[in-house]
């Protein structure tokens, strides 16, 4: 990983990208904005590492839908957070059935994940001058994991700015979106194209299944995840449909 130090580090950003849906989104919406965006990755050992192999993908095409990508989307950054996974029973880093639990929290829940993706995507920013970290938490739809909690977000942005002696911007753009809303700013950034590029080139499913193409995109359409991509694409396009008649 190179130091390279980037002269305004106002109009640059450090997208924590996963393959996902909801980091696919932000990284079209930090393209949108900012003159120079790298992207950051982790390998924890989750039970759905096929969405390494989509980020790879979606990187290469997403300057073909969104043209100013090309001359913006710099390096990528692939850490490996194997200890995560190591030191995490969970759903998300193991072989077992997705339920509830004591506490209340589903056991997809990995405790640290995202302080520690921050945490490591401040150090990253801090060596290569990118003082704005975008992440895809949100608060609206979302598991009840604590560590997508805006307030949690605010907290560890005063922390890394203690911490490092910096000025990081934490900025999450879908932290008071649904999953409608999240293929809705996706539409207004790249339009169809984007949409489309979203749907079959990211990866939610818990599980990892990418066997069967639903309109929603890749999934078993049973876990979590796949039923909140699913319930959102469908609410996306009724509004859709509602919008495009005239009489409704």
């Amino acid at each position: 990983m190179q130091s390279t130090q980037h002269q305004d580090a106002r109009d640059s950003a450090l997208v924590l990208f996963s393959g996902g849906q909801d980091s696919a989104t932000c990284l079209a919406w930090a393209l949108e904005r900012f003159e120079h965006v790298e992207t950051l990755g982790f390998d924890y050992g989750q039970r759905h590492r096929v969405e390494l192999e989509c980020r790879v993908q979606f990187r290469k095409r997403i300057a073909a839908i969104m043209p100013q990508a090309r001359g913006r989307l710099g390096d990528d950054h692939m850490i490996d957070l194997s200890v995560l996974g190591a030191i995490s029973d969970t759903a998300m880093t193991r072989e077992i059935e997705i339920l509830a639990t004591a506490n209340g929290l589903p056991n997809t829940f990995v405790p640290g994940r995202n302080l520690m993706f921050m945490t490591i995507a401040g150090a990253i920013g801090y060596r290569r001058g990118l003082r704005v970290l975008v992440g895809g938490m949100c608060e609206t739809d979302f598991s009840g994991y604590p560590d997508c909690r805006d307030d949690t977000l605010k907290a560890l942005q005063v922390a890394l700015n203690l911490g490092m002696d910096s000025r990081f911007v934490l900025e999450t753009p879908l932290m008071w979106l649904d999953k409608a809303d999240t293929w809705r700013l996706a539409q207004s950034l790249g339009g169809a194209a984007l949409v489309d590029l979203i749907r079959t080139d990211t990866h939610t499913c818990y599980l990892g299944e990418r066997g069967l193409l639903h309109d929603w995109g890749y999934g078993c359409g049973e876990c979590p995840a796949c039923k909140l991509r699913k319930r959102g694409y469908e609410a996306f396009l009724a509004n859709e449909a509602v919008g495009a008649d005239p009489t409704a």
